[in-house]
């Protein structure tokens, strides 16, 4: 009987081993995985960022707007403006040059647009509580703003 249980111990201890050395990464085996992890995709500059902000509201413009009035009809181009207006906080929080001083009023700005985007949908023109507003008439006065403060 106790080899009998001596060799169960020992055979569970050896399983034990293999599944956590298993788990864990450290076979003993030469196929390792050698796929390294995928870069990080460098954040766009602020000159790029500013640009690409500033031609999605010119886009926005030089389509008319938004034409309709009733809810939904708006959804599109609200978040047309709002990924530029991501990516140029993102290149703004990488920015070294200025500080997140410079960048204090575009920030708030920025932020405003998120609350009206936050909310799911185009809420439309005459709606009340629209979000329109927030989204586009922030977005305008951010390019407005770095108009006023240009960084390149």
């Amino acid at each position: 009987m106790g080899r009998q249980f001596w060799g169960k111990t020992v055979g569970t201890l050896a399983l034990a081993a293999a599944t956590v050395a298993g788990a864990s990464g450290c076979s003993g085996s030469s196929d390792k995985n050698t796929a390294k992890p995928a870069a990080k995709a460098e954040p766009l500059s602020v000159t790029e960022a500013t640009t690409t902000f500033q031609a999605a509201v010119t886009k926005f413009d030089e389509d008319g707007g938004c034409l309709e009035k009733a809810p939904g009809t708006c959804w599109e181009q609200m978040q047309a403006v709002m990924k530029p207006a991501r990516d140029l906080r993102k290149a703004a929080n990488a920015d070294r040059d200025t500080g997140a001083e410079f960048w204090s009023e575009a920030y708030a700005l920025i932020d405003t647009m998120e609350d009206g985007i936050a909310v799911g949908e185009d809420k439309g023109a005459t709606a009340i509580g629209t979000n329109r507003p927030d989204v586009l008439g922030s977005a305008h006065d951010l390019s407005e703003w770095l108009d006023r403060n240009p960084v390149a």
